[in-house]
């Protein structure tokens, strides 16, 4: 199992053991300025090859790609809400919130954690990518993730999720998504760095007015150590489709362990015990 299991991780390319990794990189997703255009799925599918998907409108406004999955690495999604008109809020009605959704790319990754061939693993950037050559199909990896992320493709049986475009961001490039996105709703750099340009825009928009907006997945104390990939939302996390407070689901896979290992011991001793109590 993965450092992950054991407490905060630092250093996280470090402590998958990268001599002297880069600065871990991620995302950065400003919903308060998507316009909801799509581009971004569109250069994650055309740089990687995905499968088609999505041609048929779902009926949920007009996303038509439902979530993310093993074809759908990037979703935008289409929220409408209706909203009660205020004295000074001129039309009120409808409101549109649209947002990118991707991999976390999760500091405690629990795919990681539970992966029997090895087929996900912690690049030199510290972001989770999966091999589909190793992978068995087991699909461990579905049930562990928090977020819903990853997924099996129809047909193929393997795991497909987000890479952060690893071929890209090796050579220096950014990931296709954040390259295409005409208003930098996704922006792609050092972690540390992106952390404090979204405060500053938290900070921004609270002095603006936009008291709803917040940070989401930004937090190195929250339930996955914080993530690769975190938002800055409008509204509850629910409304997005996020869970408000996800936990690494491997967390008490130590404590499990050792309990199972305790009951194991006394069973044998108890055992033990009747036996020699027979002779």
């Amino acid at each position: 199992m993965s450092d992950s299991l054991y407490g905060p991780l630092h250093d996280v390319a470090e402590d998958a053991g990268y001599a002297d990794p880069p600065a871990r990189a991620g995302f950065f997703t400003d919903t308060s300025v998507c316009i909801g255009c799509k581009a971004c799925e569109v250069a994650c599918k055309e740089w990687n090859a995905i499968p088609d998907d999505g041609f048929a409108l779902t009926g949920m406004s007009y996303d038509n790609t439902g979530q993310l999955g093993a074809s759908t690495w990037r979703h935008v999604a289409f929220i409408e809400q209706s909203r009660p008109r205020e004295v000074g809020d001129g039309d009120g009605g409808t409101r549109w919130l649209m947002a990118s959704d991707v991999c976390k790319h999760c500091t405690h990754a629990a795919c990681l954690d539970v992966c029997p061939t090895g087929a996900l693993f912690r690049t030199e950037f510290a972001t989770v990518v999966v091999q589909q050559d190793v992978c068995n199909g087991c699909a461990y990896c579905v049930s562990a993730c928090p977020y819903g992320v990853i997924d099996r493709r129809e047909g193929d049986g393997r795991a497909w999720k987000c890479t952060m475009c690893y071929d890209r961001i090796g050579d220096g490039m950014e990931p296709a998504c954040a390259k295409a996105c005409p208003t930098d709703s996704i922006q792609y750099g050092p972690l540390d760095e992106l952390r404090e340009r979204a405060r500053a825009r938290l900070d921004e928009l609270h002095a603006e007015g936009v008291a709803e907006a917040r940070l989401y997945g930004e937090d190195e104390n929250d339930g996955v150590g914080g993530d690769g990939a975190f938002f800055l939302l409008l509204d509850e996390p629910e409304t997005y489709g996020l869970p408000p407070d996800p936990v690494v689901t491997t967390r008490d896979l130590p404590a499990m362990w050792k309990w199972a290992g305790g009951a194991a011991a006394a069973l044998a001793g108890c055992v033990a015990v009747s036996f020699l109590g027979r002779r």
